[in-house]
């Protein structure tokens, strides 16, 4: 086959950057290494920055998140059994919309297919070569187990962390940092408890109570690494939910939980975020702790300055933009990277950590919500800073 753009992940940075580059009139084939399904039900962010949001209303994909989505104007951080509200709205004139990350790649298929395009499921093996030219290929087996070749003008690697675009750049420096504890997340099908984001610290660890729609609640909790999903029974859930977000006035509301997993907190960046013809966007180049709500944000920013970059390549012969793709995203990178860094830090208990840093903590977190400049900071990174 031969195309122009061989994108490989069909997350909601493959699917967003295949959009883009179709109305740019650039033709593009996604890689697919799940089944629809799969990729249609998986549950992952649920955050939307106001940029995402303009950006989706702009590119005509937000019906459905303008109908079903949850707008929020701000959030609480609650500590010592107190809520403390933080006005994103008020601070920043934007606000956030909570829509499930699994309903915008939903969104993005239908999108997709409705043009009549295709996006090649269940393949495996897949390897790249010749990215150092001016036709990259890619080698894979189809979803039968025929061996398969994809000629392109460029390869966009949204593969994930795991897959198999980062490991092909030969020369990269990573930054890593991982964190001495893990997130264990419930899907609970009752009301949410309250009708914005909870940020709880507390001595026993971090928790956080999130929703996905005005039936399903999404919670976290702060666990030790290597804790094992089987230790957690759902009474010891609620237990601990209740516990940890516990205040004056604020009552848990609890039902069957429908979904549990547990998943490591990390950082990461790798530099750069591009060699030759392929280009890395989302997880493939970057990892931020869910704390900050930026991952798929990010993903999105990335694949907006790479669509930018390919369309001047293609259509206008003019390298510049996509020779600086990576030093233009990995300023919004490390921004965010900070941010996610800087809530993880400030809300999760760290084992290791003795009384004076603990004190630290809280200190932060007390003049984070006394002072309007603190909050606005933490406002304006939460909602999004402006796509370039």
């Amino acid at each position: 086959m031969r195309t122009q753009v061989g994108i490989v992940g069909a997350g909601p940075a493959g699917l967003v950057l295949a959009h883009l580059l179709h109305l740019e009139g650039i033709e593009s084939v996604i890689l697919e290494a799940r089944d629809r399904e799969y990729i249609r039900r998986r549950v992952r962010a649920g955050v939307c920055e106001q940029p995402t949001v303009d950006l989706f209303r702009q590119l005509g994909l937000a019906t459905r998140m303008d109908a079903e989505g949850l707008v929020h104007e701000g959030l609480s951080l609650r500590f010592d059994g107190e809520d403390h509200r933080i006005p994103l709205t008020e601070l920043t004139s934007k606000s956030i919309v909570v829509y499930g990350q699994q309903e915008i790649v939903k969104d993005l298929i239908d999108a997709h297919e409705a043009r009549g395009q295709q996006i090649h499921y269940e393949v495996s093996d897949v390897s790249l070569s010749e990215i150092d030219t001016e036709r990259p290929r890619i080698s894979y087996r189809d979803s039968d187990g025929v061996s398969q070749v994809l000629e392109c003008d460029v390869i966009a690697g949204c593969d994930g962390f795991h897959g198999i675009s980062r490991p092909s750049i030969p020369s990269q420096e990573p930054f890593d940092r991982e964190y001495p504890f893990s997130w264990l997340g419930v899907l609970a099908q009752t009301r949410p408890s309250d009708d914005e984001l909870i940020y709880a610290h507390h001595e026993r660890g971090f928790a956080l109570h999130s929703m996905r729609s005005p039936e399903i609640t999404r919670l976290y909790l702060q666990v030790p690494n290597g804790d094992r999903i089987e230790s957690w029974s759902d009474d010891r859930i609620w237990s601990e939910l209740d516990t940890r977000l516990a205040a004056d006035g604020f009552s848990l509301i609890e039902g069957p939980i429908l979904d549990k997993n547990i998943a490591p907190m990390r950082s990461f960046v790798v530099e750069p975020m591009q060699y030759g013809r392929l280009f890395l966007a989302g997880d493939s180049a970057h990892i931020v702790p869910a704390t900050g709500a930026k991952g798929m944000n990010l993903a999105i920013a990335d694949v907006l300055v790479l669509s930018r970059a390919v369309k001047e390549l293609l259509l206008h012969k003019n390298p510049e933009p996509a020779s600086a793709y990576s030093d233009t995203c990995l300023r919004r990178v490390w921004r965010a990277e900070h941010f996610s860094w800087f809530m993880t830090t400030m809300l999760h208990i760290n084992p290791a950590a003795d009384r004076f840093q603990r004190r630290l903590q809280v200190s932060q977190l007390r003049y984070t919500v006394s002072s309007r400049a603190a909050a606005t900071s933490l406002a304006e990174n939460y909602v999004g800073l402006p796509f370039g």
